[in-house]
């Protein structure tokens, strides 16, 4: 039997994967919903239809249950890094300390004081000035997306810092906030955020179409998930590609791993699918279905390009950082990497489908569709999960790039025992947690906007401008 973690190290690990995946299931919906919620209150602002009005607070409530759980679950991350991680805490801190304090004293606050105004301004605020409560609310949520990932990019990339008796102090806040990684990384989650926010919304429009429930009301919302859908998930698979031109000149390493490439190559193909090839006692794949090419101008934008090989690299680094192993594990970045492209790629092809049959007015007649729209709502979470997955193992054996191990950055003097203890007790929260979140999800989702309503803020919409 493989014991999966037997050390305060591999439980300290399996903790924070654990917390870091399920808070990111709701990240990608919360950063892509409220623009979502705060386009139809536009439209409710211009047109005073009522219509846009009702899929505001219908939205708007799936938007707040996973805004809530999403800021609950959250909140652990922080306390396993000072208590899990003291050493890369103290190694980073310096650093980390800029970007996390503006994202908690100003993001955030940002973010939860408008939208708190928004769920108790109805009736009480002006139209105009309610609905900029929301958008600001919205771009709290962005910056405070941009400010964790620019403390993440130091993960990736080091920069603006310098070592102070084995410690990183931080030299530029500029050259922080403004590293290529930073920028990439914001661009590509906010992207996979709007694919989410409006898969999510396609898909609940697909269910209200195959229930006959209110077809003329969601058929508006439908039409402004694709207008959002289309467009940003076939941009953000093209991005994603540019990222990997960043990425292979920073981190080499995870690109090969991406392809279990073990030798240097030019011209080096991309492989669909392969099996076997993931050790260097086994690097052959008995089989492979291979595009020629593709690898090449994924890492370096030519179709001719040289992509290192992880035999060349763990050299490089054994010359460089001294002896040991800097291999990833390449099996599961393999797959990452075909789990995130694939499910992103049936993502766009979904919305570019119901967009021809919206605009040919099929859209309602096609059922196997409509059910393929429910199912779609999955693919993005998918796509976001996988993604975080080749980003965090790529990076291994550091958990800062080229500066620390992950092996040397847990905290000593933390026992196995209680770490295995409050893993247990994390994942049986988070179980209820999702359990919660599904059970109101589906009511809320399910639930007729247009029935009567006991809640009184909804007999009068907010007034005046």
């Amino acid at each position: 039997m493989t014991v999966l973690a037997s050390t305060a190290l591999d439980l300290s690990r399996a903790q924070f994967a654990t917390t870091s995946i399920y808070h990111f299931l709701f990240v990608p919906l919360t950063l892509g919903l409220g623009p979502i919620v705060a386009i139809f209150q536009t439209l409710w602002y211009r047109t005073r239809d009522e219509a846009w009005l009702k899929l505001t607070r219908f939205f708007g409530t799936l938007f707040l249950i996973n805004f809530a759980i999403g800021v609950a679950t959250g909140l652990v991350q922080e306390f396993e890094i000072g208590m899990n991680w003291s050493v890369y805490s103290r190694f980073v801190g310096n650093v980390f300390g800029a970007p996390l304090a503006i994202e908690g004293l100003a993001a955030f606050f940002l973010e939860s004081t408008f939208l708190g105004l928004w769920i108790f301004g109805w009736n009480k605020l002006s139209a105009r000035t309610h609905l900029a409560t929301l958008w600001i609310a919205v771009a709290g949520t962005w910056a405070s997306a941009y400010f964790i990932l620019v403390a993440n990019s130091f993960m990736q990339d080091p920069v603006g810092y310098k070592l102070v008796d084995g410690e990183a102090q931080l030299t530029s806040i500029w050259k922080l906030l403004s590293s290529n990684w930073a920028l990439y990384a914001f661009g590509h989650t906010i992207f996979a955020g709007l694919t989410a926010g409006s898969a999510v919304v396609f898909g609940v429009c697909c269910w209200h179409f195959l229930r006959r429930s209110r077809v003329d009301l969601f058929m508006r919302a439908a039409k402004v998930a694709l207008i959002v859908l289309v467009p940003v998930s076939c941009v953000n698979l093209w991005f994603g590609s540019h990222f990997g031109i960043l990425v292979e000149e920073l981190q080499p390493m995870k690109i090969a791993a991406s392809e279990a490439q073990w030798e240097t190559c030019t011209h080096c193909p991309f492989s669909l699918f392969q099996i076997g090839g993931f050790s260097q006692s086994d690097p052959t794949p008995s089989t492979s279905i291979e595009i020629p090419g593709l690898l090449s101008f994924l890492a370096t934008g030519s179709f001719s390009g040289t992509v290192q090989g992880l035999n060349q690299l763990q050299q490089q680094n054994v010359e460089f950082h001294g002896p040991g192993n800097y291999l990833p594990p390449v099996e599961t970045i393999y797959w990452s990497m075909r789990a995130m492209a694939y499910a992103g790629s049936l993502v766009a092809l979904v919305g570019i489908v119901g967009a021809i049959l919206m605009l040919t007015r099929r859209l309602t007649r096609w059922r196997w569709f409509l059910w393929a729209g429910v199912a779609n709502v999955i693919l993005p979470f998918v796509a976001c999960i996988a993604g975080w997955a080749l980003t965090e193992f790529g990076r291994q054996p550091w958990i800062v790039q080229g500066l620390l191990e992950t092996s040397q950055a847990s905290s000593p003097n933390v026992g196995t025992t209680w770490v295995a203890i409050s893993l247990g007790v994390l994942i049986l929260l988070y179980l209820v947690l999702f359990v919660v979140d599904l059970v109101l999800m589906r009511r809320y989702a399910g639930r007729d906007p247009l029935a009567p309503s006991d809640d009184p803020g909804d007999a009068v919409p907010a007034v005046g401008y």
